[in-house]
Parts: C-alpha cells; sequence; structure tokens
C-alpha cells in the first residue's frame, strides 16, 4: 500500500479536517454516508468535544521528553471520521504533539469511509474501529500503530457491551472516563508508542 500517496495526496491538516467537519454540518451532513439525525447530533457534540480538548490539553513531561529525543521526520497518519466520539477525545492529543515538534511531525487525516483498503489494513479485532494513528517515516514505512482507544478503556467498553445494549448509557460512560482521565492515560500510552520507535531506531 502506497502510505507516502496516501499522506501526500489524501491527507488533510488537523485544522482542514476540523473545517471540514463544520461546512458538512452547516449543510446538515457530516463524513460518511450517513447523515442521519443521530449522527449529526453525534458530530455536534464532538465539534464541542474537540474545540475543549484543543483548549486545555497540555502534554506531560514525558512524552514531551520522548518527542523531542526523536531524530529526523516523522509522518503521522490518521484515520478518522467526524461523527466518531472516541476520535474527538484522542485527535486534539495527536494535533498538539504534532504542533509542538513541528520540525520533526507531519500530521494529516484521513475520512475512514473513503479510505476502506487502509482502515482494513488496520483492523482492531475484526473491526474499522477508528481513530487509528499509524506513525511513518519519510519514506512510507508504518512504524507503528495506535487506537482507536487507550486500552483500559478498550476493556471497560467491552464490559460495558456486556452488561448493557443501550449505547446512550455506553456513551455517557465512554464519555465520562474521557473527562475524568484529561487525556493522561491517552498520553501515557502514546509515550509508550514514541518510545517504541525510539527504541527501534531515529533515522
Amino acid at each position: 500500500m502506497g502510505y507516502s500517496n496516501i499522506f501526500v495526496n489524501e491527507g488533510m491538516s488537523y485544522s482542514a479536517y476540523r473545517n471540514l467537519i463544520n461546512e458538512l454540518l452547516l449543510a446538515k451532513k457530516t463524513t460518511g454516508e450517513d447523515d442521519s439525525e443521530a449522527m449529526l447530533h453525534y458530530t455536534k457534540m464532538n465539534v464541542q468535544r474537540m474545540n475543549r480538548v484543543d483548549k486545555t490539553v497540555q502534554l506531560n513531561a514525558d512524552l514531551l521528553g520522548s518527542l523531542n529525543d526523536l531524530k529526523g521526520k516523522y509522518r503521522f497518519l490518521v484515520i478518522s471520521e467526524g461523527w466518531c466520539g472516541d476520535a474527538a477525545q484522542i485527535v486534539p492529543v495527536f494535533d498538539k504533539m504534532a504542533s509542538s515538534f513541528p520540525d520533526k511531525i507531519s500530521l494529516k487525516f484521513v475520512l475512514r469511509d473513503q479510505n476502506l483498503p487502509l482502515i482494513d489494513a488496520h483492523l482492531t479485532n475484526g473491526g474499522r474501529a477508528i481513530p487509528v494513528l499509524l506513525i511513518l517515516d519519510e519514506e512510507g514505512k508504518v512504524l507503528c500503530k495506535w487506537g482507536p482507544r487507550p486500552q483500559i478503556l478498550q476493556s471497560l467498553l467491552a464490559g460495558w457491551k456486556k452488561e448493557s445494549t443501550d449505547m446512550m448509557l455506553i456513551a455517557e460512560r465512554l464519555h465520562g472516563w474521557y473527562a475524568k482521565d484529561k487525556t493522561q492515560t491517552t498520553q501515557q500510552e502514546l509515550n509508550a508508542l514514541v518510545q517504541q520507535v525510539l527504541i527501534n531506531g531515529n533515522s
């Protein structure tokens, strides 16, 4: 798969991704094929969530230190959608990482449903779960993958789904967890990911 081509030709900046979501909402649409009232509601809520995390997220010292240790340049390719609740809580952290080290990290977003071969190469338990972060080197080689949510939350979510089929209740628990965690677990896992890149050798 031509990851470099996808990154360069299909990828959007974070601001372009955010603007696309806002423009679609004005037209009573969202990313993807489903423009139902429910999906529009999720997307509106996600814009508020991204706005909040954008304003409040601060990278912790461990993650900042690991990013600072990176040599060379890396490409962060994110597979996402505007209606995805997990993405809204997480993608601002990716942007903060890239904007804090613009000489080392280029960040681009692609929409899952417009890039099915890409997401199908990076399934989670057989599903097209998002967001997915792929860290690429300058040649477009995939160095590592992260997503669609912190591992502890993945385990909690599996338990919640066994307890209830009420997706509104599950979503409430999910976003309550994110609000309490304040991106710290996400940052810890992303720090481990960057450490993996460092261990495997900087370019």
